[in-house]
């Protein structure tokens, strides 16, 4: 259980990377361009990052590591670009896993 911690903190690293590379880039490059490839690709991409961030941040909730006002406010986090860079500052950083 101790690497859910870590584990999360890159996952939401990497999700927040891939939405402001979806919203940045691909998106950009679909409807100014014509060129939707690159959404599929980052898409796809970053909706596996986000069920996995969401899915280890609910994990350690129900382990009983933290409240579930944390995990809320890691799911709102995950909704808004840039939001799992300011929860992994603000809510994670510094954190330890410790035994319910």
């Amino acid at each position: 259980m101790r690497a859910a911690l870590p584990s999360l903190r890159l996952v939401g690293f990497l999700e927040g990377l891939s939405f402001l590379l979806l919203l940045g880039y691909a998106m950009p490059l679909k409807y100014l361009w014509d060129e939707p490839t690159a959404v599929q690709q980052i898409g796809m991409a970053h909706g596996v990052l986000w069920i996995l961030y969401v899915g280890l941040a609910a994990l350690l909730q129900l382990k009983g590591y933290w409240k579930s006002r944390t995990t809320a406010l890691l799911l709102l986090a995950s909704l808004l670009p840039g939001g799992p860079f300011v929860a992994d500052i603000k809510l994670l950083r510094g954190t330890r896993v410790q035994s319910p």
